[in-house]
């Protein structure tokens, strides 16, 4: 069967223009919205037409292309972004299939495609036991091919973008970004906390060192992103600053008077909040400064596998935490925040009453998710790119999900 592709908002990367080339070579219809100067550049597949005008014209828009182009499908990155939330509602009402992608579940080898959502929209089951019986019509899934480094290619495809934006206000004039912060103001940062982790890298390679060798308990708590959807949206917590000073005050009044709290900054931190100064602040605050260890870097399966513990909000931090093992809590409600596999009750029974997950039922889940959601593949990089395409076609041509095919 020919389908109608709508694509809106990708990546900034060349992901989305293959991916349009290669449907447009099964003899699909492919159109584009390009919202930016950044989307425009990065696309030539042909079948573009932008928008201009704000969010408030938008569901009219969306309206006139699905009648216009007979749209059966729209592919999406990131589903709460303005830009795409009336399509996603449009199509809902109007039996059009959503296609979305995100960063993979599993990293680094995988890229996440679910249809209707992802993260805390996922239709991903929340039963342990649906996962014991789907396990047994899925394949086992190793860490597929490998992808090599992207950071290089990730960032040279994120600068061009925001170049291509800079006409923005003539082009694009009432274009608003879904960023909390500028790329430029980001980039800044970067740079200043480029030459700090420099510094910091042997300070914190003899702190790992201390804690492993030491026979206190240790907790981790990776930070995220406060630009992050899955903090903005999927999450009670607004910033990485609240979320430190609720887990510090919870470890401060139950946990163990020997154990310590490692907090771990995110590697994508643009630097703009001062992290460490806060924790360190916070800690004082609560009369544990000699039980907080703040890391700007650090080899994370290395922590994870010393860990006593480990405290997330929705991190894919919390799969790999899974994968070694380690008691988990989420405060959160991420695809992984089931019964087995993480800690159930408040975060203050946490430090006491912590049990390591069911096993089992992680390879369970593990299989099931890869199977259902994730693409060997990534948006950056030539491999990444050509390996996510090809093997995004079928998914997206599909009759039926996988999901559906096991439910």
């Amino acid at each position: 069967m020919t389908r109608s592709f709508l694509f809106l908002q990708g990546v900034c990367s060349p992901f989305f223009s293959r991916l349009g080339k290669r449907l447009n070579q099964e003899g699909h219809q492919v159109v584009k919205v390009n919202f930016n100067g950044g989307d425009a550049a990065f696309w030539n597949a042909g079948g573009a037409v932008p928008w201009r005008g704000g969010v408030d014209g938008l569901t009219d828009f969306y309206q006139d292309i699905y009648h216009k182009h007979g749209v059966t499908d729209v592919v999406l990155f990131g589903d709460q972004r303005p830009v795409h939330r009336p399509a996603i509602d449009l199509a809902k009402r109007q039996q059009v299939r959503v296609h979305v992608y995100e960063e993979g579940y599993f990293r680094p080898n995988w890229l996440t495609l679910e249809r209707e959502g992802v993260n805390g929209h996922s239709t991903l089951p929340r039963d342990p036991q649906w996962y014991r019986e789907a396990a047994r019509k899925v394949p086992r899934y190793r860490n597929g091919r490998s992808l090599g480094p992207s950071f290089k290619a990730r960032a040279w495809h994120d600068i061009r973008y925001h170049i291509c934006n800079l006409g923005n206000r003539w082009t694009f004039p009432e274009y608003k970004t879904h960023a909390p912060v500028s790329a430029w103001k980001e980039y800044s940062g970067y740079l200043v906390r480029s030459t700090r982790i420099a510094r910091r890298k042997q300070v914190d390679a003899a702190n790992i060192a201390r804690l492993i060798n030491d026979d206190r308990a240790f907790y981790l708590l990776p930070l995220q992103l406060d630009s992050d959807a899955q903090i903005r949206t999927h999450s009670r917590f607004r910033t990485m600053v609240e979320l430190m000073e609720q887990v510090m005050e919870s470890f401060a009044a139950h946990a163990a008077s020997d154990a310590v709290l490692v907090v771990k900054n995110h590697p994508l931190d643009p630097g703009l909040v001062p992290h460490g100064r806060i924790a360190r602040d916070l800690a004082g605050r609560y009369g544990i400064a000699d039980r907080i260890v703040f890391l700007e870097t650090g080899h994370l399966p290395t922590l994870l596998s010393n860990a006593t513990g480990v405290v997330t909000v929705n991190s894919t931090v919390g799969g790999s935490a899974l994968v070694h093992s380690r008691p988990l809590i989420a405060l959160g409600q991420p695809i992984y925040g089931i019964p087995g596999l993480t800690f159930q009750g408040t975060l203050d029974a946490f430090w006491h009453d912590h049990e390591p997950p069911d096993m089992g039922l992680f390879h369970n889940f593990r299989n099931v998710v890869i199977h259902t959601t994730q693409v060997n593949g990534g948006f950056y990089t030539e491999k990444g790119i050509d390996m996510g395409v090809e093997q995004s076609v079928g998914r997206l041509t599909a009759v039926r999900s996988r999901l559906d095919v096991l439910a």
